[in-house]
């Protein structure tokens, strides 16, 4: 299939304009920057592949949105690493300061949740969707979405303790929550 130069201009200003959301996203379903950029980069690819029907789409941000979670989702039930070691690594962007230690709790407890559940509360909570949103991109029921971000709620909060920030308030600072 041959791709028109309209096609290619709108898919980089989609890419400009949401590609901080979906890491921030991919960041906190993940909880390492290095998987978040992967998972990125999957979920921009596929978006690629599928761009004259996407940009058709009432909601090509949601349709990314489900590639992205579908994408998490798949990757964690195949437990296996495409990764390729280097000899060097690229330069990290600069990025806006964050506490670290308030990051690395977070993620920490992030990491601790089951993967659908960790998706569930990223989705209602940081994401700020909608149950129904949510069960769509998931794939499940809605009240299988109330009790996923119950059982991630209450387990973040037993990790974090009662002195932590609620988790349903304390949203990443900037665009890409990495130090």
């Amino acid at each position: 299939m041959r791709r028109s130069a309209r096609d290619d201009a709108e898919f980089t200003e989609f890419v400009a304009a949401r590609s901080d959301q979906l890491y921030r996203s991919a960041y906190l379903l993940t909880t390492s920057p290095h998987a978040a950029e992967d998972l990125l980069q999957t979920t921009l690819t596929k978006v690629y592949v599928g761009w004259r029907r996407l940009r058709a789409a009432n909601d090509p941000v949601a349709y990314a949105h489900g590639i992205l979670i579908k994408s998490f989702l798949s990757e964690r039930r195949l437990r296996r690493s495409g990764e390729l070691p280097v000899d060097r690594t690229p330069e990290p962007p600069a990025r806006e300061p964050v506490d670290p230690v308030e990051r690395l709790t977070l993620m920490a407890a992030l990491a601790e949740l089951a993967p659908l559940d960790r998706a569930a509360v990223v989705l209602r909570y940081w994401n700020d969707q909608s149950v129904a949103a949510t069960a769509a991109d998931l794939g499940l029921t809605e009240a299988a979405v109330k009790n996923r971000c119950l059982r991630g709620l209450r387990l973040l909060r037993d990790l974090l303790g009662d002195d932590a920030p609620d988790p349903t308030t304390s949203h990443p600072s900037s665009p890409n929550p990495v130090a």
